[in-house]
């Protein structure tokens, strides 16, 4: 592990950036799309269902995703040991690689030495790029958000990184200014993924971004209109249940087709929205069982979702047919 002097190089990685030097961001000509924030399927028993999670894997791809991200919010990595995260990553890559797709692998945490100890790993395995939450519980300030990001984006060279934006998950909002000066601090800095649902916030680094910085929408209902002020993708819970769909309704509004990319989106947005009802992915895990693609099986202390949701979900799969 990296040793705990790491607070002194983070502070001096502080001053060292503040100077305002600009970099040409990294061109990731493939970071652009539909991506999907992949749910880990687990056996009753709590083992992780490798031979269910390929087959989700191969089912994404054949439906047209081709930006796959395992071990996020959705993939309930918080509930995972770092072998087990590293294992999922690992599958994702070897599925990946067969099929032409790419690997944003989930790799953030609260503590930094183990974030940028991690992301190498993740690197060493083949990944593509990192998807990095902002701190959660620490609560930094917007200058530890920026040097928690300028530790990382320093250790791992020439290794694109996404930020992730999730403040309802992390109470700390990774600001307009904050994101735009790590942009511009560091090419391997590439892309956010957006959740905050702050649309002033995200225009403002949509309009402000330097060029090849991609905006992604972290938020399945918002991605139309973000989409139509400059986004360049989304990173996807339901595409989980509707891989197909979910990449119509992106490549459709990313290439001028509003009409259609609207039609989708109002068919699919109450499962949208419903998959939000309670604690994330338990309502998606619910209705993937329903579809016979994997078991309901939460990790502690997410747990199954009540009677009236499922009510409600059976109802919404019900209309979609």
């Amino acid at each position: 592990m990296r040793k705990q002097n790491i607070c002194v190089n983070l502070c001096a990685s502080a001053v060292k950036f503040s100077s305002g030097k600009k970099f040409m961001t990294m061109r990731i000509d493939w970071l652009r799309g539909c991506g999907t924030a992949l749910v880990t399927p687990f056996k009753n028993n709590g083992s992780i269902d490798d031979e269910c999670f390929k087959r989700l894997v191969e089912r994404q791809i054949k439906n047209g995703v081709k930006i796959l991200v395992p071990c996020g919010t959705t993939g309930e990595s918080a509930a995972m040991s770092e072998s087990e995260r590293l294992h999922v990553i690992k599958m994702t890559i070897e599925v990946a690689r067969e099929k032409g797709a790419k690997v944003v692998a989930g790799t953030g945490s609260n503590n930094t030495a183990a974030t940028v100890d991690f992301t190498e790993e993740a690197r060493k395995l083949g990944a593509d790029a990192a998807l990095i939450v902002a701190p959660y519980y620490n609560k930094p300030t917007q200058e530890g958000l920026f040097a928690h990001f300028a530790e990382i984006a320093t250790s791992v060279k020439k290794f694109p990184v996404m930020l992730y934006n999730v403040p309802g998950r992390t109470c700390s909002n990774i600001s307009a200014e904050t994101s735009l000066r790590l942009a511009e601090t560091f090419e391997n800095i590439v892309a956010t993924k957006e959740a905050s649902v702050n649309f002033s916030q995200i225009m403002e680094i949509i309009a402000r971004r330097p060029k090849n910085f991609r905006v992604f929408s972290g938020d399945d209902a918002t991605t139309l209109p973000l989409i139509s002020v400059g986004a360049d993708g989304l990173i996807s819970v339901i595409s989980n249940e509707l891989p197909k769909e979910t990449a119509q309704i992106v490549e459709k509004a990313l290439t001028g087709d509003w009409t259609s990319a609207r039609k989708i989106h109002y068919k699919i947005l109450a499962l949208m929205e419903a998959n939000f009802v309670e604690a994330s992915p338990a309502p998606c895990k619910f209705v993937m069982k329903e579809m016979n693609l994997l078991e309901e099986n939460l990790r502690l202390p997410l747990v199954p979702i009540t009677e009236p949701t499922r009510k409600k979900l059976r109802e919404i799969l019900k209309e979609l047919k």
